[in-house]
């Protein structure tokens, strides 16, 4: 839900219909011609919500009780579900979260990016939708170093000794330190699915944990390539569909091995060593210092990929040799003015846009279609099942304008 000031209500049960899903998962309903949020619901049901906290601009409430329930709703399979809120949709069948996924990024393009049709493809959902996440962050309890969550609305929190929606590997790490961390308040587990190689920060000075912490960085293997990735390095959290996600990029590109490429906020160089076969010349661009050193050991070989150390605005307004095709791959904030208005100057024929957020993506591809490019698809990839959380690749072509 929108962050928002909020003040504690005077609980009230109060009888409401779910229109409608909103963007951060919960369900939206009016009373009294106010909006209410009431997150384990689905639009189309009819529930008994407590109304708990006031905002300016909206009310929060927690479900009482399901009235009429839908079609999709399943009986969440974990033991924490509600009381830890890191899921949003578990008792939501899982096909349906795919096309509520959809709605959502479609939605966004209507109402942020004014795209009256935009051609929003099915949801590419996971094979196997649980213990999918490589990566944890936890929250160390005040009292006896146990590890959990904090729900997001209640502030409390919330002991976690095995989690559904992450690998093996990171709920066998949990185990090895449970009730053995103290001495920190935050702690984050990082694990190769393919590699068995895992880092655990920060390091944990406790004579009962017998694992080694601290590490610097782990390793993680994908479509055939080990990469190495520093603590403070963003690297997808879901390899199997990371997987799926480079190889719509790598055809909606339409890469033939002579094209100059540019991958923009480049991480790790995840995609310009998986695309490097692919293509001519990669140039990838990150500012990030432990991302750039990463990188280099993670295109070590690759005699076609050059790194450029900056920020992806400042390299691109530089730029004065037109690419064949360009990847983004932007923060959850989405690309810098200067970038969007750089690539319409250097007009490369082909741009992937790789988004987590659909708020942002909307907002610029707008600007990509004002300035002369055509939006050819936007196709959702569902990276974080049993969440509201959508990963998206928008490809677009130039049109000259």
């Amino acid at each position: 839900m929108p962050k928002n000031k909020r003040k504690p209500l005077d609980p009230v049960d109060v009888t409401l219909t779910i229109e409608d899903m909103a963007f951060m998962g919960e369900g939206l309903a009016h009373h009294e011609g106010e909006l209410v949020y009431i997150p384990n619901t689905i639009a189309g049901e009819e529930v008994v919500a407590t109304l708990r906290w006031k905002s300016r601009r909206y009310t929060e409430a927690e479900v009482k009780e399901i009235k009429t329930p839908s079609p999709h709703r399943v009986t969440p399979p974990c033991k924490y579900y509600g009381e830890c809120t890191g899921c949003q949709w578990q008792h939501i069948a899982y096909p349906h979260q795919l096309e509520l996924k959809r709605r959502l990024v479609a939605d966004q393009m209507r109402r942020v990016g004014g795209f009256a049709d935009a051609p929003v493809r099915e949801t590419i959902g996971c094979e196997e939708p649980w213990g999918y996440r490589n990566h944890a962050r936890f929250t160390i309890s005040r009292e006896g170093g146990q590890l959990g969550f904090v729900n997001r609305s209640r502030r409390r929190f919330v002991r976690i000794d095995h989690c559904l929606i992450m690998d093996a590997g990171v709920n066998k790490l949990l185990a090895q330190i449970q009730e053995r961390c103290a001495e920190t308040t935050q702690l984050s587990i990082r694990y190769g699915v393919n590699t068995g190689s895992f880092l655990i920060q920060p390091p944990l000075k406790t004579e009962s944990v017998t694992l080694t912490t601290g590490q610097k960085h782990y390793e993680e293997q994908m479509m055939g390539r080990r990469f190495r990735i520093a603590s403070p390095s963003f690297f997808q959290v879901n390899i199997r569909q990371a997987e799926r996600l480079i190889a719509i990029v790598r055809e909606g590109l339409g890469l033939t091995g002579k094209e100059v490429l540019v991958d923009a906020y480049a991480g790790v160089g995840t995609f310009a060593a998986l695309l490097a076969s692919s293509a001519k010349q990669v140039i990838a661009i990150e500012e990030s210092a432990s991302a750039i050193a990463d990188a280099k050991v993670n295109i070590e070989g690759l005699a076609n990929v050059t790194l450029a150390e900056g920020k992806t605005e400042e390299v691109m307004a530089q730029m004065s040799e037109r690419p064949d095709a360009v990847i983004l791959d932007p923060p959850r904030t989405g690309c810098h003015k200067t970038t969007l208005d750089s690539l319409v100057r250097l007009r490369p024929d082909r741009v992937a846009y790789v988004s987590c957020d659909p708020e942002s993506l909307a907002r610029d591809l707008k600007i990509l279609c004002e300035g002369g490019y055509e939006l050819l698809e936007v196709q959702p990839v569902d990276m974080f099942p049993h969440t509201y959380h959508i990963e998206a690749v928008a490809t677009l072509r130039w049109r000259g304008g």
